[in-house]
């Protein structure tokens, strides 16, 4: 079968699309299984000045700094501990121009969807922005909040954390 990706950044193979869960408190969350470059523990954070709230700071990942987007105030969740399960999932975004990681309280599993049940959003009523969601699937007797890669990380955001990784880098020393 063919692999082909939509205006979502979700990967479909055939009639199903194929994706990674997370979970921020009860509600479950799923991003494209093909933007995940790895999952990683929860590690401390180079924190970046004068960086959005939802910024929570830079890793390395692969010699490249890499920065870490906290999920919850990115969705404008209440904050949470972080636990033994807490996880930063690293993602390809923006069709390959930068490289971004997600905090979740966990990461579920890999699961598969047939794109013909995935519902538009909710427009009302929901805790979180509409806006950055590409459907609502079910899996088992959850619903599944699938991402949309594209307008979770709008390009004017993602050239905000460009520059101020940028700036945060040190500049290097001349011979």
């Amino acid at each position: 079968m063919k692999m082909t990706a939509n205006s979502s950044g979700i990967k479909t193979m055939g009639h199903n699309i194929h994706l990674v869960t997370l979970g921020l408190g009860p509600e479950i969350f799923a991003v494209p299984v093909g933007c995940v470059i790895e999952i990683l523990a929860m590690r401390d954070l180079f924190r970046v000045p004068d960086a959005p709230p939802y910024l929570a700071g830079l890793t390395e990942v692969r010699e490249q700094a890499v920065p870490v987007i906290d999920l919850r105030r990115r969705l404008g969740l209440p904050p949470s501990e972080v636990t033994h399960q807490t996880r930063i999932i690293v993602l390809e975004v923006a069709a390959g121009k930068m490289v971004v990681g997600l905090i979740a309280d966990r990461v579920i599993e890999v699961i598969t969807l047939a794109a013909d049940r995935l519902s538009p959003p909710p427009q009302f009523g929901a805790r979180w922005a509409s806006d950055y969601i590409a459907g609502v699937g079910r899996h088992g007797s959850s619903f599944v909040i699938v991402f949309d890669m594209p307008k979770l990380f709008s390009g004017d955001e993602i050239m905000h954390i460009s520059g101020n990784i940028e700036a945060a880098m040190p500049a290097p020393c001349a011979a």
